[in-house]
């Protein structure tokens, strides 16, 4: 937030992001674990699969029930994978910053088409509350967060808008934090005339004035005031144009919703933004959301 006062509309914060970036440096966090390959879900016979990455715990210590966060990756809903080094470097971040990061595969376009994707996520969400998962893991299943970038932030932001009331149960999130998310993709506009050949690939749609489904995948069209806290981030000339994410501030705001806005300068994509000083900014915000008492804040 800026100054001392709730922001306005699309009120943002604007940072200059460092050289130093997940692209260009990745990171290896050797104190977190990392459980590969369990299946939370099958589709027309394929397993869709799921990496569990954990924080650092000392054998045989007890370790307190703590919030998890599904990590959903990007690739214009046909491309990426759970175990692509960048994105498994996010999970693992997340797991050091203090959490149960959980990195979900899901169904690609164009065999697997709009709404497979957020379905398969809805249920990892789900696979994660199961009482089995929660002891084997020590999750809390009330405070389950969700982070993604490109198409990934499209899912995570339709994950946390999708649905009403309680975010504590069933596949409802508790924070989301999303980078370089699309939130429109009716058509209605040219900001993204390079992207559309694979959103109606995604959409199973010809064109969009005959496109059935393309409000239901719009984060920006399904907010209502019992939607969760959101961290969004953008860059102000990347790939994704930037009326993407000030459109859904402002009507995420308008519902009343908590929104934390940061925008960066320069073209960075995704978890390209991710240099030390977002990381720390994310981690930051999901420690203030994911918690029952917020001065009872997760410690490094």
């Amino acid at each position: 937030m800026l100054s001392g006062c709730a922001p306005k509309a699309d009120q943002s914060t604007r940072v200059t992001p460092t050289k130093e970036h997940l692209f260009a440096d990745l990171h290896d966090y050797p104190s977190t674990t990392v459980v590969k390959n369990l299946t939370y879900d099958t589709v027309d016979g394929t397993s869709e699969q799921l990496n569990i990455c954990l924080p650092h715990q000392k054998a045989g210590a007890t370790v307190p029930a703590r919030p998890a966060i599904v990590v959903v990756h990007g690739g214009s809903w046909a491309h990426g994978d759970k175990d692509d080094p960048n994105w498994l470097d996010v999970c693992e971040w997340i797991a050091y910053s203090g959490f149960v990061a959980a990195e979900v595969n899901y169904g690609l376009a164009p065999v697997h088409t709009y709404p497979t994707a957020i379905h398969e996520i809805q249920h990892a969400v789900e696979w994660l509350r199961k009482p089995a998962l929660d002891k084997r893991f020590s999750i809390d299943p009330t405070l389950i967060g969700a982070f993604g970038g490109s198409a990934g932030g499209n899912l995570a932001s339709l994950l946390g808008t999708s649905g009403s009331g309680s975010t504590t149960t069933g596949d409802r999130v508790a924070a989301v934090a999303e980078l370089s998310g699309p939130s429109n993709l009716t058509g209605s506009g040219a900001e993204l005339t390079d992207f559309y050949p694979y959103v109606l690939s995604y959409l199973n749609c010809t064109k969009f004035d005959d496109c059935p489904h393309a409000v239901d995948a719009s984060p920006l069209y399904n907010v209502d005031k019992t939607d969760p806290p959101f961290f969004i981030a953008h860059s102000l000339d990347e790939r994704i144009p930037l009326v993407q994410s000030t459109a859904f501030v402002k009507k995420l705001r308008a519902a009343g919703v908590d929104v934390t806005f940061v925008t960066v300068k320069g073209h960075e994509h995704s978890i390209a933004m991710l240099d030390l000083k977002m990381r720390n900014r994310i981690a930051a915000y999901f420690r203030a959301k994911l918690v029952h008492n917020p001065l009872n804040v997760l410690g490094q």
